[in-house]
Parts: structure tokens; sequence; C-alpha cells
């Protein structure tokens, strides 16, 4: 009998896009406009995600496409028609150029004040490829973690991925040592969350030594350790079939074996993602070595705007022994205005959508906004005093004060941001204001 031939990770960039685009017949003109948008934001996917998630016969209104592949509304239509005349003309990378730094320009690249705000110093000195913003968790951004399996279309972090130094967040190795003393001194942060890009793109060898400093003596306060990844949908193979995968699960039952509690934090945006049996066989291995498996995704208009489709992806999680999380609002950068929903609607789908599960399942929350004093959550549409009002509060803040402290803003169906939002009542307004407790990090976290 012949053994089976394990699968071989195989990645398509934008280069590949005419001849993918040619399995669903698309003319001329959309494939020129889908490379105009990948001239702006990133596009990478994989031989998996290709022939295992997207439905080839029905791209149209197929959610994993849209995950996926660039559609032409997600540039002004102004943007649209300065790239597509760009491309048509053959123009050369001095006239592009120009054209695409404007674009992105307009993106914000970096929101909620992550590279202004979060990066922490160490002696005066900047610690690269970290971010502090909440006392008790530190961001960490492997250097060879910053890439992906496959992009997803609506990435708050697709500045990383767009070849521009200036714009991307990565560990440096000279920062080690200034990275350890800082968290000796910082005895309160008890979460590493690693995080890019996916560090599980990485080679074990590599997330071994990414993994170590935050495991050696000294570190005991360092309780808990979170890998963000999309790997379990995207490449699900990274746990079961890759020649170092048996590696990867050495290093996770040594991390659980070391008093650490590890989460696989899987960026889970539709249910399709959970069903390929691949998916079964990588969560069965990763829970084998006590690692815990925590699903999130933001809310994003035609992908998963539907209470059904939360529905279904809490309850597959669940039956695979994950834990339901997040349920993110999409940021305010990149495309957003092609993704970016309501926030009414977004508590509407989101309480629909828990009320139809089991209480096993009520464990995501939601909707969440990742802005820049912190993680603001919808509880819900109320009357205050006779005023209809949106009830909020913080679920982790840079100030940790305000957290849980509910307050009210003003109904506004059309509100898709915190920002967007005015206090019901001048006793609400200091919890809607991004600016306060923003404490710089040079006041919070420099060394003596």
């Amino acid at each position: 009998m012949n053994a089976v031939t394990p699968p071989r990770f195989r990645a398509y960039s934008a280069r590949d896009l005419d001849a993918l685009l040619d399995r669903c017949g698309a003319d001329a003109e959309t494939k020129l406009q889908i490379r105009a948008v990948a001239a702006i934001l990133p596009f990478r996917t994989n031989q998996y995600v290709v022939d295992e998630l997207i439905d080839w016969d029905h791209v149209h209104d197929d959610p994993v496409f849209r995950l996926v592949f660039p559609q032409p509304d997600m540039l002004a239509a102004d943007e649209l028609k300065t790239m597509t005349d760009l491309l048509r003309e053959e123009a050369g990378p001095a006239r592009l150029a120009p054209a695409v730094r404007e674009i992105r320009a307009g993106m914000n690249a970096h929101p909620a004040g992550q590279t202004d705000q979060n990066v922490p110093l160490w002696q005066g000195q900047r610690l690269s490829g970290v971010q502090h913003k909440y006392r008790e968790t530190l961001l960490y951004f492997p250097r060879q973690g910053q890439t992906c399996h496959a992009y997803c279309t609506y990435c708050f972090r697709w500045a990383q991925f767009v070849g521009v130094p200036e714009l991307k967040m990565a560990a440096e190795k000279d920062d080690a040592d200034a990275l350890a003393a800082y968290l000796r001194h910082h005895t309160d942060i008890t979460d590493i969350l690693l995080t890019g890009g996916d560090p599980l793109i990485m080679r074990t060898d590599n997330l071994r030594r990414a993994l170590e400093p935050f495991l050696a003596p000294g570190m005991e306060h360092i309780r808990n350790i979170r890998i963000g990844t999309k790997a379990l949908t995207y490449w699900p193979y990274r746990f079961t079939d890759d020649e170092d995968a048996d590696d990867l699960m050495r290093l996770f039952e040594e991390v659980r074996d070391g008093g650490r509690h590890l989460a696989v934090m899987a960026h889970v945006t539709h249910p399709r993602e959970l069903h390929p049996e691949p998916v079964g066989r990588a969560i069965e291995r990763i829970r084998s070595t006590g690692a815990v498996i925590r699903t999130q995704a933001p809310l994003i208009r035609s992908i998963n705007d539907d209470a059904g489709v939360w529905r279904e992806m809490w309850t597959r999680a669940v039956a695979l022994d994950a834990v339901p999380y997040y349920m993110f609002v999409e940021r305010d950068t990149g495309p957003r205005q092609y993704f970016e929903v309501p926030l009414v609607r977004a508590w509407q789908i989101y309480r629909e959508a828990l009320s139809s599960v089991t209480g096993l399942a009520r464990t995501v929350r939601g909707p969440s906004m990742s802005a820049t004093r912190g993680k603001v959550v919808v509880d819900g549409v109320t009357e205050v005093a006779g005023q209809s009002a949106l009830a909020l509060r913080y679920l982790q803040a840079r100030d940790p004060e305000v957290v849980g402290r509910p307050f009210f803003a003003r109904f506004d169906p059309r509100a898709t941001w915190v920002t967007d939002l005015r206090p019901l009542s001048p006793s609400d307004a200091p919890f809607l204001d991004q600016t306060a407790g923003a404490r710089p990090a040079d006041r919070i976290t420099d060394g003596p």
C-alpha cells in the first residue's frame, strides 16, 4: 500500500490572480479591477483555501471568496478609476508608487494608537515589535511571523503586509535583552500574546526561540501564553501533516508542562471554515496537548453579517471543543466602508445569535470595538429618562478604573465606531473621550 503524500503548502500572490479568477470565468475588466485593489491592499492565499473553502460556481455570493479576494468596491470609485487607468496604461513604478501611497495614506494604517501610544520604552528606547496597551497583556510580534498562510481582506493589520518598512511592526533581535529587562520590571504582565501576521507560519524552531524568553527563570509572573492565528482554518495541516507538526505539538506540551496556560486564539470568520475534516483533526491534536482553542472574528458586512451565520459558527466551535470568545466590530482602518456594520445592527445580530445557542456558546463577548482607549462593548439599546440610548461599557482599558462601568450614548442607527457616538449626558462624556486615559507609553512603561 502506498503511503499518502502529505500536503505541501503552496502560496498564491497577486501575480496569480488572473489564473485563479479563470476558475469563475471572470472577464478582463473584472480581473483588472481586482488587480487594481491588490495593488493597494495585500493579497495572498493558498491551495487549501482555494480548493476547499471557496465555491467557485457561485463566487459572487461566496463569503470566503470575499474574505480572501480583493473586491472592486473596496476602493472608492475615483481611487479605483485611478488605479485601473494606470494598470491599463501599463504604468511603471514611477507613476504607480505615488498613487498607491496617496490611497494608502487615507486608510488609517495603524488605528487605536498602535504605534504612538502602545509601544513601550525601556531606558529611553522604544521596544520594537512590542505593544503594551493593557496592564496585564503584552503583544509580541516575532519577526519571522509577520505574514500569514492567507490574508483576510478585512485585516486591520494590512499595513504589515504591503512591503513598506516604516509601516511594519516586528521584533528586532537587538531588543531581546531590553524586552527581558522590561518584563522582569513589569511583573504585573501576566499574559503574552504572540501576534502578527501569524506566528504559526513560523517553523517550530523559530517559534520556540520566540517563546523561550517568556518561559525562562524570572518570568514566573507570566502565566498565560496566547497565540493569535488563522492557521487552524487556512492551513490546518500545520498541526497534523507539516514536517515539523509533531515538534509543534511537543512545544505546546512543554509550555503546558511549564505551568503556563496556552490559548490558541483562532480567527474563524465563517462557519464554512470549521467543516473540513482536516480542521477537526487539527483541533484534536491541539487539544491533546492541553492547549485551549478560543475562536474570534469581526462582524463583516457581506461575509458574516447574519445571526444564523454566527449561531452556526459558535455551535460548530463548541461541538469541536473550541470556546467562542469574541465578536469584534470591524476596525476603522483599510477598506472599512466596504465591511462596516452599524453598531445597532451589530448588537441585534449578536443578541439574536446569542439567544438561539446553548449556554456553552454564550461565552462569546461582543460586539466589541478595539478602540484607542480600550475594548468598548455594545450591551444594547435601551431608554434612559425617556431618551433612546446605546448602553456601553469597557471590557478592557488602558485605565482599569473604567472597566465594567456602564455608560450611555445617544441612539444613532448610523454609527459604526465609538468616535461616531455622542454622550447621552455630561456624565457619559468622559467614557467616550478617546484621548482620556490614553497615557503615552513613556509615562507608564519606561524603566528606571
